[in-house]
């Protein structure tokens, strides 16, 4: 009697052992592919400077890798004669499980591309967590697309399936207007960056600090300490000042001296102060000129820019600059003018005209 040919659940032990052996062979050079080629790419790529090497070594081992063990079990077990029920179920769980490791790739792809994206510019860090928002809208709709793939391949018709989710869009849209605004807003924001993390702004009579920008608000930590939450609808909106983005600081400023300041002491006080700011460093000099006669004072105005985006060092340089020109002033005799009034009395005296 043939042994090998003896039937056993629809099959025969050859066709049995011939279907072990596709499962063994395929896991022994997966097992050769993993331990000898994937090995040495893995060491090939730690010597280059790029990252995106280091990534496809990962997704091979952790995604790939699994996908074959899989695939290799589904085509020993293809090979045989199964009822129409257990080939069903087991065509469900192979393509399930595929299609979740091949989306894990597209979604770890896409994170991998924006991440290495931001990388190549400035303040990095805050521009990832700027982006996760971005990336949880899109690893939503590559998993929704993926779901409504898979099960059109099961089998069933997913024609009324889309156009139900076509119709709950609408409604659902229709009902969330506010929300979805400040969804397309926070596009608006990660693409054409207005601001970003870190930046200081003011809006409308608010001053402070973008701490976090989420998918529909914006969170803002003002200069007395409190934390201000705007939708991001309202900051796209608004007429916004950027201070992060300064490249200089222009600083007007007027000085007001007496009328009784002499003639050659008022030629002389823009020369001064001209002097004094172009002795500061990181400031550069405009003008400065006697601009007009005030109710109580002889005004000029001065215009020197600081270059330096920092506050600190603004008013560092704007204090450095004043107490300079008290200092010259002081030494010269020059008064400041302040707020006074000179009252003139005439003395009439009466003529007696009797004599």
């Amino acid at each position: 009697m043939n042994i090998l040919g003896t039937p056993l659940w629809q099959n025969t032990i050859l066709e049995w052992i011939i279907a072990f052996g596709i499962i063994v062979l395929a896991f022994i050079l997966i097992k050769l592919f993993k331990y000898i080629i994937l090995r040495r790419i893995r060491i090939w790529s730690r010597k280059t400077t790029t990252t995106w090497d280091d990534f496809i070594v990962v997704i091979i081992e952790k995604s790939a890798v699994p996908i074959l063990y899989v695939s290799s079990i589904y085509a020993g077990f293809n090979y045989l004669t199964l009822p129409k029920k257990a080939e069903h179920i087991l065509h469900i769980a192979w393509l399930t499980f595929v299609s979740f490791f091949v989306l894990r790739i597209i979604t770890s792809a896409f994170r991998k591309f924006v991440y290495s994206f931001i990388n190549t510019q400035e303040n990095s860090e805050a521009k990832k967590k700027q982006a996760s928002g971005l990336i949880i809208i899109v690893n939503v709709i590559i998993w929704g697309l993926g779901i409504v793939f898979l099960i059109d391949n099961f089998g069933y018709d997913v024609t009324t399936l889309v156009a139900g989710l076509g119709i709950g869009g609408i409604a659902i849209a229709l009902a969330a207007q506010a929300i979805l605004g400040d969804l397309f807003s926070y596009f608006v924001i990660f693409f054409d960056r207005p601001f970003e993390i870190g930046d200081l702004i003011t809006v409308d009579t608010k001053t402070g600090t973008i701490e976090h920008i989420g998918i529909k608000t914006t969170k803002i930590r003002s200069l007395t300490g409190e934390q201000i939450i705007c939708s991001n609808t309202d900051l796209t909106n608004a007429r916004l000042h950027n201070f992060k983005r300064l490249e200089r600081r222009r600083v007007v400023f007027t000085l007001g001296v007496t009328y009784q300041t002499k003639h050659k002491e008022l030629v002389a006080i823009p020369s001064i102060v001209k002097d004094i700011i172009e002795v500061a460093d990181q400031v550069d000099f405009d003008r400065g000129h006697f601009s007009g006669y005030g109710d109580f004072s002889l005004n000029f105005e001065f215009v020197y820019h600081v270059n330096d985006t920092e506050y600190v060092v603004y008013m560092d340089k704007q204090q450095e600059i004043y107490l300079a020109i008290f200092e010259a002033f002081e030494k010269r005799g020059i008064e400041f003018a302040y707020p006074t009034q000179t009252l003139f009395l005439e003395k009439n005296e009466a003529i007696d005209t009797s004599k």
